[in-house]
């Protein structure tokens, strides 16, 4: 069974992300921390409001790491296709574009959370797939 983990608990690690406008549609993008270990490419699981979705780490023009969106499952986050639950997420939150929120680690490689600064998440920690079985869900996927 899975532990649930609030926000503010030990074992889960927060870091400041910035969120900037990218684009003329004026689309959110989250900054990687530096102190945060995920490479450019990887699909890992984001927590937003609770709800569990899929992102993927995008390099900028200017080398930083990014978020840019988040979709229902990994396909779909890969390809670029489905609804971006990143931009509703930042449309229902009380953050505006160049203010920071709280980026938490809650399964290194596998598992972050996105909340706005003073609220308080209950994340469900899981243990991230091992690479071979990683590797296989990917190929399944394609």
């Amino acid at each position: 069974m899975a532990d649930r983990l609030p926000s503010d608990h030990d074992a889960v690690e927060t870091h400041r992300a910035t969120v900037s406008q990218v684009g003329r549609m004026g689309r959110p993008q989250v900054a990687v921390p530096d102190s945060v270990a995920v490479d450019e490419g990887e699909v890992f699981r984001v927590v937003l409001d609770g709800e569990e979705y899929h992102g993927r780490v995008e390099t900028t023009l200017d080398g930083d790491r990014v978020i840019r969106r988040a979709a229902d499952n990994a396909r779909l986050v890969r390809e670029g296709e489905g609804e971006n639950r990143l931009a509703e997420w930042f449309d229902g939150v009380d953050v505006a574009f160049g203010d920071s929120v709280h980026f938490d680690v809650v399964t290194g490689g596998h598992k972050y959370g996105l909340r706005s600064p003073g609220e308080r998440v209950v994340y469900t920690a899981t243990d991230g797939l091992d690479s071979s079985l990683a590797d296989i869900a990917r190929n399944l996927e394609e």
